[in-house]
């Protein structure tokens, strides 16, 4: 091989000859990557949910690297090829890292074992000591609904409507768990990061929706400080909800049941060394891998479609509706209670643990400082994981088929 014959493979080899080679299509990618680069201005500089966005920008930047997702996945893979073909195999092709760190997706496998860290940290003692908090945590599930017949009305397909609705839980791995499960591989890439971003930004998406249906005198309710629970209740507690979701919706066990394991082991005082590792070394990996594959299903000729902007739009609205309907009911409650509820606890109702419960006691404080809402907020917002489960759970149930 010649001297020329090297520099000429050596260029062929670098991202600015495939964008060459890729003719119109590659300003897509680089699209991408500036969209990546506001994920990570968004993750270290502003501090949202940076465990998640910082894996999903990285993962996205290197597939956008014109030639990265060939070799990070397999070649073909930017023209929409699922996998190798037969022919390809036997001459050689292999696949790379990410094609084989993508089965713990493809196979729905990480989204369980997330559920079962969040568990294992999880303290469920708030909605034991206010079981009324599940009513809030119910009515935050109004967004998937709602955004479900909307998706449809627009003209989309019952399970496509269904992953795409499930965006209003603000749960990610649900979000992406559900979507699988319905077969909507196209979907996966937007929906999740969709789910992951509108929970990052949930300092910035609810306070103004907090503020606009409540009053300044409703936002300086005090509520009275929550019963202590017993260690007894706390043990009953996961395996109960385990029994009952299994009887009345199995469908929603790979997740509720996970999620139940996970703080039995938290909560039961024997197995100490299996909580910690649910709770810290296995959630921290599975979030690294899932969020770096979730990042790289958006390679940009893939992910710039028209379909891309319903779905941002549409889980935006499932998100903001999620949002009104805790309050709402709140404040419905209110109407029947002598003991008044802060409505701004209803917007713990999503399923963002425990983000959305710091906003509701960052809110409530602007108005009243030494009014302390967080561990009234936490009844709700657990009660919301187990809310957007068993949603996720309904929905594979109808349209899993």
């Amino acid at each position: 091989m010649s001297f020329l014959d090297i520099l000429i493979n050596l260029w062929e080899s670098t991202g600015i000859a495939n964008s060459v080679a890729s003719g119109a299509n590659f300003w897509q990618n680089y699209v991408m990557i500036g969209i990546s680069l506001v994920l990570f201005y968004l993750a270290i500089g502003r501090g949202y949910e940076p465990l998640l966005l910082l894996p999903i920008a990285f993962g996205m930047l290197i597939v956008n690297i014109p030639g990265g997702a060939d070799l990070l996945y397999f070649e073909g893979y930017t023209q929409g090829a699922h996998e190798l073909t037969q022919e390809q195999l036997a001459n050689g092709a292999s696949y790379g890292l990410l094609y084989y760190l993508y089965q713990g997706v493809d196979k729905v496998i990480f989204p369980p074992l997330i559920f079962l860290g969040i568990g294992a940290m999880t303290d469920f003692g708030p909605l034991i000591a206010n079981p009324k908090s599940l009513l809030l945590g119910a009515a935050a599930q109004l967004g998937i609904f709602v955004t479900f017949f909307g998706a449809v009305a627009i003209g989309f397909k019952g399970a496509a409507a269904a992953a795409i609705a499930i965006i209003g839980g603000a749960d990610g791995p649900t979000a992406i768990w559900l979507t699988q499960m319905l077969g909507q591989k196209d979907l996966l890439p937007i929906i999740a990061i969709a789910a992951y971003s509108y929970m990052a930004l949930i300092p910035i998406i609810q306070p103004p929706i907090m503020k606009l249906l409540t009053t300044k005198k409703e936002r300086s309710i005090r509520m009275e400080q929550p019963r202590a629970v017993s260690k007894r209740e706390k043990i009953i507690f996961p395996i109960l909800v385990t029994a009952l979701v299994g009887l009345i919706l199995p469908s929603a066990l790979p997740l509720v049941g996970m999620l139940m394991l996970g703080n039995l082991l938290k909560e039961s005082g024997v197995t100490d060394r299996l909580a910690k590792t649910a709770s810290n070394e296995l959630i921290n990996i599975v979030t690294i891998m899932l969020g770096v594959v979730v990042g790289s299903k958006a390679v940009g000729p893939i992910f710039l479609a028209p379909t891309t902007l319903f779905v941002i739009v549409l889980g935006l609205l499932a998100f903001m509706i999620g949002t009104s309907g805790g309050i709402l009911m709140a404040k419905i409650m209110n109407l029947f209670s002598k003991k008044k509820i802060n409505p701004l606890i209803g917007s713990a109702g999503v399923s963002a643990v425990p983000m959305a419960a710091r906003v509701s006691q960052t809110v409530g404080q602007k108005e009243v400082p030494d009014n302390y809402l967080l561990m009234h907020a936490m009844g709700p917002n657990v009660a919301g994981v187990i809310g957007s489960a068993v949603a996720a759970g309904l929905l594979l149930a109808i349209f899993g088929g």
